[in-house]
């Protein structure tokens, strides 16, 4: 499931950056590829958690590396989403 999220994530911050290049409403892409990402996130969680309740301790050893990789995709999340409201306030100075 996560993985979805995740990918729908993606999808619809590159539909924000494309809606705010084409000079189009933005903000609700950018609200959707932040929940997106959010709603990832926690069933990433979800997914280690039953992991823990089930004992599986060989797929738990990977967790470290899955953290790492969602730490660099939610930041970079985060800054893809906010870029065009940066953008805006730098070309309005």
């Amino acid at each position: 499931m996560w993985v979805i999220l995740g990918a729908i994530a993606i999808v619809v911050t590159f539909i924000n950056l494309y809606m705010y290049s084409a000079g189009k409403d933005y903000k609700l892409a950018m609200a959707l590829g932040l929940s997106f990402t959010a709603l990832a996130l926690c069933a990433e969680y979800s997914l280690v958690s039953e992991w823990v309740e089930g004992e599986n301790w060989p797929a738990l050893w990977e967790v470290p590396n899955f953290a790492r990789a969602l730490w660099f995709l939610t930041i970079a999340s985060i800054l893809l989403n906010i870029a065009p409201i940066l953008l805006e306030r730098k070309s309005k100075k």
